[in-house]
């Protein structure tokens, strides 16, 4: 009898006690839709280190470029993972673009939206030894006898379709060159085999701080708000926005993370929970800063509903630009 009871007992607790929630039995893969140097590449490597040092989970991080045929390898990589909790997507704006632009079978509607955790912005830089404003660099294009050369990450994509509007705007001719990453983007404006790139402010951060570009103006509504002085004279908030400058154009990326499809709502949850803690850490705050990021965290509803909008925006903005492939 009082074995039964004592088995009745151990029941009733374990029936009490609540399941063990998910986490991951292997190393996880942090997969970049770009090549080495760039933004998405930096920022992977800031969340692998912030999880490993804060101990936030006990696999390990394995950051994994993919950025093949302009970053499609990456979203169809994630696409053929269906089920696997174990690869993470860090998305930009590049998950509405590139199917458009290239047709290829991918929509991020076919993975599982984790959270946005953060917005990044588009500075034009032109070589030091060039135009020290947005009207003197207008005024040269205009004045230039074949199309300035600009840089950027990708055929079709953000910097592509900035430079286009830059056009439209202006009525200067631009000739757009796509590089592997935003890092080979500034290091050939450095050399002057472009004359300009609307990289986000990370990629030209070394060498904005060597003195060797120089910040045009940031394509936001608002100023960049870090005050630290980041070159020997400026801080990012010290520059101004196109609009002050007479180029009244404004445009964010989404800094989002993405499960394969299939997984389940406690596979998600345990991501989630994840990359909330990331965005408390030391490593990721030092991160916004440096990189003049601005920090955001959406989940749920509200990331779908910004990614709704943010899609349509995109759509627009490349059917305008005639980027739409038909």
């Amino acid at each position: 009898m009082k074995n039964l009871i004592k088995a009745t007992s151990m029941l009733a607790l374990l029936a009490a006690t609540p399941a063990v929630a998910w986490e991951p039995a292997k190393p996880v893969e942090i997969v970049v839709a770009a090549g080495a140097g760039g933004a998405s590449d930096q920022m992977a490597r800031m969340m692998q280190a912030a999880i490993q040092k804060n101990d936030l989970m006990k696999q390990p991080v394995i950051v994994s470029l993919k950025g093949g045929a302009s970053g499609a390898e990456a979203l169809m990589y994630m696409k053929g993972s269906d089920g696997d909790p174990n690869k993470v997507l860090i998305a930009y704006s590049l998950i509405y673009m590139l199917p458009l632009s290239a047709k290829i079978p991918f929509n991020w509607r076919e993975l599982t939206p984790v959270s946005v955790i953060a917005m990044d912005q588009f500075v034009l830089w032109d070589n030091v030894a060039g135009p020290k404003t947005v009207k003197d660099f207008i005024a040269a294009a205009k004045a230039s006898s074949s199309p300035f050369k600009m840089g950027g990450t990708g055929s079709k994509r953000e910097d592509h379709v900035l430079t286009v509007f830059m056009e439209k705007k202006t009525g200067a001719k631009f000739s757009y060159l796509p590089y592997k990453s935003g890092g080979e983007a500034a290091t050939q404006l450095v050399g002057n085999h472009t004359e300009a790139n609307v990289n986000n402010p990370s990629e030209n951060l070394e060498v904005w701080r060597a003195g060797q570009v120089r910040a045009l103006c940031v394509f936001d509504k608002e100023r960049i708000s870090y005050k630290t002085k980041v070159t020997e004279t400026q801080s990012w908030n010290d520059i101004p926005t196109c609009k002050e400058e007479g180029l009244d154009m404004q445009y964010l990326m989404l800094r989002a993370m993405f499960l394969p499809g299939k997984v389940t709502p406690e596979q998600t949850a345990f991501y989630d929970d994840l990359f909330k803690k990331v965005t408390q850490t030391a490593e990721y705050k030092e991160y916004m800063e440096k990189q003049a990021l601005k920090p955001v965290y959406l989940n749920g509803k509200d990331m779908l509903k910004f990614l709704e909008e943010d899609d349509a925006l995109n759509k627009s903005l490349m059917t305008e630009a005639g980027f739409v492939a038909k």
